[in-house]
């Protein structure tokens, strides 16, 4: 008996690990896309520098939108790889996650559509001669801020998925229950930055609301990475 309970332990923690790797690519792949490369390529007022930088650092934005996909491959895998490890915990939350997590992938792959647009009018197509350099400027910005308005959207699914993951995490006996608080205190600060970004465009959200998201989900992806799980606790299924 304390063999397979034994054996058990090195399944889930293994499958803990591997959730946390998962975890951290889409960390460190998340912030070289979203923040590191338009903090050194795009400028909001200015159309006219936001497109030589992109034209004088093409690969840096090419290497961001490729970051985007990779970002999402592992954002598929995530949720798959936690519902093995949570299922036990609470089956319906567990699949409620992934069905929240998943909805946004295809979201996110069509939004990445308006950067690899934007490669198409920095080149050097012949049909591009038409246009003149203000309009190409003015077509390029508008493409950008396509994509942040998908990412607008899809942060509500960015959101929602983190109330049942957190929950999971609070349950399991497992995982610290400080990192479930997070998580569903996250989800709110999510659904927060986007009803804010509607309403109030001009207003700009304070960073401390997305502080137990990120303190959450990073503080989660390093203990499932680095600790694993509890030895010594167990879970039991439950559909209540």
């Amino acid at each position: 008996m304390d063999l397979i309970k034994n054996e058990d332990y090195k399944t889930q923690n293994k499958t803990a690990r591997i959730a946390g790797l998962f975890y951290l690519s889409i960390v460190l792949s998340g912030i070289f896309t979203l923040m590191y490369v338009p903090s050194k390529l795009i400028v909001w007022d200015d159309a006219s520098i936001t497109f030589n930088n992109i034209v004088t650092s093409e690969m840096l934005f090419r290497i961001g939108i490729l970051s985007g996909l990779i970002c999402y491959v592992c954002y598929i895998m995530l949720p798959i790889v936690l519902y093995k490890l949570l299922k036990p915990v609470h089956e319906n939350s567990a699949v409620l996650m992934v069905v929240f997590a998943i909805i946004s992938i295809p979201i996110s792959y069509l939004n990445i559509q308006n950067k690899v647009d934007v490669l198409s009018l920095i080149g050097n197509a012949e049909y591009l001669k038409m246009y003149t350099a203000e309009q190409l400027e003015a077509q390029v910005m508008l493409l950008l801020e396509s994509y942040d308005n998908g990412i607008l959207i899809v942060e509500v699914f960015w959101g929602l998925w983190l109330f049942p993951f957190g929950y999971l995490v609070f349950k399991s006996g497992f995982l610290p229950k400080v990192l479930g608080i997070l998580l569903m205190v996250g989800c709110f600060s999510y659904l927060i930055a986007v009803c804010g970004g509607l309403l109030f465009p001009n207003y700009e959200i304070p960073s401390f609301v997305m502080l137990p998201a990120s303190i959450g989900e990073i503080g989660t992806c390093l203990w499932l990475l680095i600790m694993g799980i509890k030895k010594g606790k167990s879970t039991h299924m439950s559909n209540n």
